[in-house]
């Protein structure tokens, strides 16, 4: 077992060490100076060629990405262009509305999804199975920013139960930081548990046709005890697949729903860094989120060695 997860953390290495070099590129190479940026409308060629030595990038690349690498393996992302502030400084700020909006989504997102996907398998083929499976195609089909939209005219400005947008502190006390999440939580978890749940149901459905399955009913073994006990824990490597990669579709929709509900978290951080051409917070928050996708799949591979002791081999 030692040496599996020593395989998982190698692999998670060279994953992050290609993201790194991708992002680098891929802004640098991008069109648009972030010199004449920052400089203005105004400014002199001789403005902008300082600005340009200053911030370093009048080096040629792979200079620029060596130095930019020994930052970041020393924990230093840098200074934000636009303000000067460090980076971890900036991202730490924003870091309570998009945790708390991200672990909220998963925690519902996978209970729902689940008990969902159980019930639709032991059902299958009743009007309960084909409603669950309706809701989930729908959720899958529809952008986070729709629901959104459609969540704050219903709840918020029809029946105005919770606010239209904004974050509300944990600090300031659990139920109005609870309200301020709600429909975030929803608009962002919708696809997630359509996804969850499609994939469970499915992975049941081939489950409960096992032989063991017929077995344990042969013997009167309760419906409960044989969905929980038996098939649930045999359908756990594709649910905590499906778990972990679809953390992809979670972190693209914390980006988008924090802009419809006007979360000052992460992901807003990101948007108006992209519109500033503000590299080093652009780079910051996109290693961070590779970091914490990538650490979530390679606990999801170790895992799979506990819910299947043959995959160690």
């Amino acid at each position: 077992m030692f040496g599996y997860v020593i395989r998982r953390m190698v692999s998670a290495i060279i994953v992050m060490a290609m993201v790194g070099a991708f992002v680098f590129l891929l802004l640098r190479l991008a069109p648009g100076d972030p010199a004449t940026i920052l400089a203005g409308d105004n400014a002199t060629p001789q403005q902008i060629t300082e600005i340009r030595q200053r911030l370093g990038l009048d080096k040629p690349l792979p200079l620029q990405f060596v130095q930019w690498a020994g930052q970041i393996v020393r924990g230093d992302f840098g200074e934000s262009i636009a303000s000067g502030q460090p980076v971890m400084k900036l991202i730490a700020q924003r870091a309570e509305p998009t945790a708390s909006l991200a672990l909220l989504t998963i925690c519902v997102a996978v209970i729902l999804a689940v008990s969902a996907g159980i019930i639709a398998a032991a059902r299958r083929g009743t009007w309960l199975d084909q409603i669950i499976m309706f809701f989930s195609v729908v959720g899958f089909s529809m952008p986070s920013f729709v629901v959104g939209y459609l969540l704050i005219y219903v709840f918020s400005m029809q029946l105005q139960w919770l606010p239209i947008q904004g974050y509300t502190p944990l600090s300031s006390g659990v139920v109005p930081w609870i309200k301020s999440l709600i429909l975030p939580t929803a608009s962002l978890g919708l696809v997630y548990v359509a996804l969850i749940a499609r994939i469970t149901r499915a992975s049941m459905i081939e489950t409960l046709a096992e032989d063991y399955i017929r077995t344990a009913k042969a013997k009167g073994a309760a419906e409960s005890s044989i969905l929980l006990g038996h098939a649930l824990r045999n359908v756990g490597v594709p649910v905590v697949t499906v778990i972990g990669t679809g953390f992809a579709l979670l972190i693209g929709g914390v980006v988008v729903t924090e802009t419809v509900f006007n979360i000052p978290g992460i992901g807003r951080l990101v948007v108006d860094s992209i519109a500033q051409r503000d590299y080093p917070i652009v780079q910051g928050t996109i290693l961070l989120f590779s970091g914490v996708y990538v650490m979530l799949n390679m606990l999801i591979d170790v895992s799979y060695g506990f819910l299947d002791p043959r995959i160690r081999r």
